[in-house]
């Protein structure tokens, strides 16, 4: 049992339409210039980050889950629930759409679908996202596919910093260029592609597209998700929920120097990425000098700890 912060290292991961802000805005020690991803909290299969403190130094999130599940609060399931990333798109992502968990489980053999949320950490002049489509059913859908009226079959929306986007799954989605966001997702890797801009993957062969998945997965017709962003103040602390859903609820804090002990009363467990500045936290075992792109879990066993410093953290959790 351990009554500290568990701090991770980064796991990354490059993409064709990858680039190198996850170096020169974070300090990563990014693989390539096409570096398209850095997994921040993950016990995913192929990529579990490793811990790189104290008495479990060394070990994966994936091994702490399957071997320490206290540290989780005894939470259930087989697999780690969420992935937390950031993502750098300085090409265009592919259009695509996740299943949901039945369609996952029936199809792929795995158990969870693909619901995420992105917070916008920095964007280019004009940059956009696609969220969603035109077609108000599915054979129209189908219709628009077929032909390839890709232009008229995806809305598309501009962004800026601090914008927040629910993307639940049978979302037709694409992430554009020139965005830099953080994800919150189940801990799934399925994706089906509509469209890829007709490009060759890292190999010079067109990457697949997932078609018949792709329409029987999507939401028809589109909904935009009506989110609702109370913010509240404590001594020196400002928390905004994001969102709270059946998969996760996600709060940004915002630090302004010292922050009086926080206790946590329902016992779970947090993850928790630095998006912005430094600061320490100091936990029963340990004081520890946290930065800008730094991730770490609170395990449960921690009942409470003390914050300073000026930074800006997103707080996950599985939702209870």
């Amino acid at each position: 049992m351990t009554k500290d912060i568990l701090l991770l290292e980064p796991v990354l991961k490059e993409k064709i339409w990858g680039g190198t802000k996850l170096k020169s805005m974070f300090g990563y020690d990014i693989p390539s210039e096409q570096t398209g991803e850095c997994w921040g909290i993950s016990g995913h299969e192929n990529g579990s980050n490793t811990v790189a403190n104290g008495p479990f130094k060394g070990k994966t999130v994936r091994q702490l889950w399957e071997q320490h599940r206290d540290l989780f609060a005894n939470e259930k399931g087989e697999e780690f629930p969420l992935l937390v990333k950031i993502i750098d798109a300085q090409d265009d992502l592919s259009v695509q759409v996740h299943p949901d968990d039945q369609y996952a489980k029936d199809k792929e053999g795995y158990d969870f679908g693909k619901t995420e949320c992105w917070y916008i950490l920095d964007s280019d002049p004009g940059a956009e996202l696609v969220l969603g489509h035109t077609a108000s059913s599915r054979e129209e859908l189908e219709k628009l596919v077929n032909n390839h009226k890709w232009e008229d079959l995806f809305l598309r929306v501009p962004v800026e910093v601090g914008n927040f986007v629910y993307v639940p799954s049978g979302t037709v989605h694409a992430i554009g260029s020139g965005v830099l966001l953080l994800e919150i997702q189940q801990s799934s890797d399925i994706t089906y592609r509509f469209y890829d801009y007709d490009r060759p993957g890292q190999d010079g062969e067109m990457r697949e597209l997932h078609i018949e998945d792709s329409i029987a997965c999507s939401m028809v017709p589109h909904r935009d998700a009506l989110l609702d962003r109370p913010i509240w103040e404590e001594e020196g602390l400002t928390i905004e929920r994001l969102i709270k859903e059946n998969y996760f609820t996600v709060h940004r804090w915002t630090l302004e120097k010292q922050v009086g002990t926080l206790r946590r009363m329902n016992h779970s467990y947090q993850l928790v990425s630095v998006i912005d500045g430094a600061g320490q936290i100091q936990t029963e075992e340990s004081v520890h000098l946290v930065k800008k792109g730094d991730h770490f879990i609170v395990p449960s066993h921690v009942d409470h700890y003390e914050m300073n410093g000026d930074m800006t953290l997103v707080v996950s959790e599985t939702t209870k």
